[in-house]
């Protein structure tokens, strides 16, 4: 099967807007998990994937290769589209029904479980005090398991850069971890 490049595709996705069907296919899991990883609800990732191809659709004839990878375009529009949609969000309040915890059987210890889940919602909660900038970073390293030199080009950095970016965020993630654990033993004692 003859995979079309991705240049080939955009040029037709400019004049035909169903080529651009297949740059959606290719990217639309990558972009949804990005997402996922920044808002933690599914249903919140699903609605902001689809805002996502929106736009880069509705300005598919202004883009312009630039030398960095169409993924690059895609994940700055999804950056965007979650950054306004946190804004959106701290506007109001609310629980969604995903957020509320739900019992039912389950075949693992619940011990294990339950330390498993504080241990990743630790993580995710030290991951979200962060700038959207270092979000950003940890989820194209640690999910999507991106070069450097791939996450500059997203990032509009130079390797070195996210180099130095990535240190300096995996001391504050250091250091805001030991802050939540701090706060809860002290809650505990």
């Amino acid at each position: 099967m003859n995979e079309e490049s991705d240049a080939i595709l955009i040029a037709r996705a400019k004049e035909e807007p169903e080529a651009f069907g297949v740059l959606y296919e290719r990217y639309v899991g990558k972009i949804y998990n990005y997402i996922y990883y920044r808002t933690t609800n599914h249903h919140d990732a699903e609605d902001l994937t689809a805002r996502t191809f929106q736009r880069a659709l509705k300005h598919m004839p202004r883009y312009v290769d630039r030398g960095a990878p169409f993924s690059a375009w895609l994940y700055r529009i999804a950056h965007n589209v979650v950054a306004n949609w946190h804004r959106d969000r701290s506007r109001r309040q609310f629980v969604p029904l995903d957020d509320v915890p739900l019992t039912g059987p389950s075949r693992e210890d619940p011990v294990v479980l339950s330390e498993e889940s504080s241990q990743e919602e630790t993580l995710m909660q030290a991951v979200r005090r962060l700038p959207p900038e270092r979000q950003q970073l940890i989820i194209l390293k640690f999910v999507e398991q991106m070069s450097n030199a791939e996450i500059g080009r997203i990032m509009g950095r130079t390797e070195g850069a996210i180099k130095s970016l990535y240190h300096r965020t995996l001391v504050a993630l250091r250091e805001e971890l030991d802050h939540i654990q701090d706060q809860t033993m002290g809650n505990k004692q």
